[in-house]
């Protein structure tokens, strides 16, 4: 997977939401903002991105999502109940049709939570939610985290092809 996959992949998926006449907004934190960084390389990206966050720490959990401890208590980074978590507050938090959540550990190493470099999970949330859980069993950092966001766009593709508009 390259970065030309990941530029092409986010166009797809911005002429599908301009087409559409919806909206995303993206919660990510292993890709570190490549997933906006893509959408945003579109010509005509304000019609439908409207805000991104690379949320890598709990300080920025909170502050970028306005998520609290009790907020998250029960839930553990890079599981597909947080990642859906980060996607659905991040689109209800800008009022947006899809939520795009990302979270896992880019590596060389494993996160502090027991997960492997490599390991990661992409969420959707709109008019359906779903998470995937992703292994690429490598702990090359800079292509885990392309891999990660084209992960995260494939996944908003498929459910937009499913969605009704």
């Amino acid at each position: 997977m390259t970065m030309e996959t990941l530029f092409a992949t986010a166009a797809t998926i911005a002429e599908r939401l301009k087409a559409r006449g919806e909206t995303i907004a993206v919660a990510e934190s292993s890709a570190g903002g490549l997933i906006s960084a893509a959408l945003l390389a579109v010509p005509g990206a304000s019609a439908f991105y409207i805000a991104g966050a690379v949320v890598y720490t709990p300080r920025a959990r909170h502050r970028l999502l306005g998520l609290k401890r009790e907020d998250v208590r029960g839930f553990m980074s890079a599981t597909e109940p947080f990642a859906l978590l980060m996607a659905e507050t991040i689109r209800k938090q800008h009022s947006t049709s899809w939520g795009i959540g990302e979270t896992g550990a880019a590596g060389p190493n494993g996160n502090p939570y027991g997960h492997a470099a490599g390991h990661d999970v992409v969420a959707v949330s709109g008019p359906v939610q779903v998470a995937r859980t992703i292994a690429t069993g490598s702990s090359d950092r800079q292509g885990n985290m392309v891999v990660f966001a084209i992960a995260a766009l494939e996944l908003l593709g498929e459910q937009l092809g499913a969605a009704v508009p």
